[in-house]
């Protein structure tokens, strides 16, 4: 008999949990978290096997790097959530977000978020003063020059918002060698030049929507032949950044000339390309592989050093 109470059977309320576990990781931006985390375990990695520092005797300073960037980066991702929940139900890519939907509460989230930014920044301030130093810069750039600042008032703002994505590996560095070195400047300095044509891609594909909620991305102020132009360059400026790391060996910078000479290709095709969006889900999708695969053949190839 029912008392007129409705009663949740464990087939709904494991629906519940699952809804709102794809929630907090849609907050978070979950996908921005596990990239950035592999450019940070990259510059880690990278510092261990240059500096001839013994791996296994520092895991204290691994979890500490990547314990703590993931945290920043997640309540950073977090406050962009809450910055853009005015904008964000206008983009199909962004309206069901729990801060448009609802589901999770600006109070709350603006709790989550300085919780996992002051958690995170202690546990890197533990691995080194100077990976707690880079992760405030990390934040500083993302919420405040880019969310707050550039996103909507200037065609800049990707250029702008590549400064804090490229952060993450010299984080990793910094744990490691706070002086950082040359290693870690040639990370930042492809992490920085990879973004533009990165994200400009996605930008095209989604001109309509940034159109609608008046964020002048460069496809909408300058149009697809001056976003093209501008993809080409930036590709171009790649080319002689893996010469950076000459102590990653031959095999390293064959591969890493080759990922530039296959996106070079790619980018030059754009140009006649028939299905511009067709063409720029194509420049998207080598970006993210061009990333991974460099990044973890940077881990590979310096084992062999």
């Amino acid at each position: 008999m029912s008392n007129g109470h409705t009663i949740s059977t464990p087939v709904e309320s494991d629906a519940v949990t699952v809804s709102l576990y794809k929630d907090f990781l849609a907050l978070i931006k979950i996908g921005i978290v596990n990239s950035n985390m592999i450019t940070t375990f990259t510059g880690l990695f990278l510092a261990f096997q240059f500096t001839g520092t013994n791996f296994l005797h520092n895991l204290d300073l691994l979890i500490f790097a990547l314990l703590g960037s993931g945290l920043i980066i997640a309540g950073s991702a977090a406050l962009n959530n809450l910055i853009d929940r005015d904008i964000d139900p206008v983009m199909t890519r962004t309206k069901s977000r729990p801060t448009v939907t609802g589901r999770f509460k600006w109070p709350a989230v603006l709790t989550l978020a300085l919780t996992f930014i002051v958690v995170g920044e202690v546990l890197l301030f533990s691995a080194s003063i100077a990976a707690g130093l880079w992760g405030l810069a990390g934040i500083f750039s993302y919420v405040v020059l880019y969310s707050m600042w550039s996103k909507r008032r200037h065609v800049a703002n990707t250029v702008v918002g590549s400064i804090s994505g490229a952060i993450p590996p010299l984080i990793g560095w910094a744990a490691v060698e706070p002086a950082l070195g040359a290693g870690a400047l040639a990370l930042f300095l492809i992490m920085f030049v990879w973004q533009p044509p990165h994200f400009y891609a996605l930008a095209m594909r989604r001109t309509d929507e940034y159109r609608a909620a008046n964020i002048p991305m460069l496809p909408v102020v300058k149009g697809f032949a001056r976003t093209k132009k501008s993809m080409l360059a930036w590709v171009l400026f790649l080319f002689p950044l893996p010469f950076l790391l000459t102590e990653l060996g031959v095999g390293f910078l064959v591969l890493a000339s080759a990922l530039n000479i296959g996106w070079l290709y790619l980018a030059l095709k754009g140009f006649k390309a028939k299905d511009d969006i067709k063409w720029a889900t194509g420049m998207f999708i080598y970006s993210l592989n061009y990333m991974t695969i460099l990044f973890v053949a940077m881990i590979i190839f310096s084992i062999f050093i």
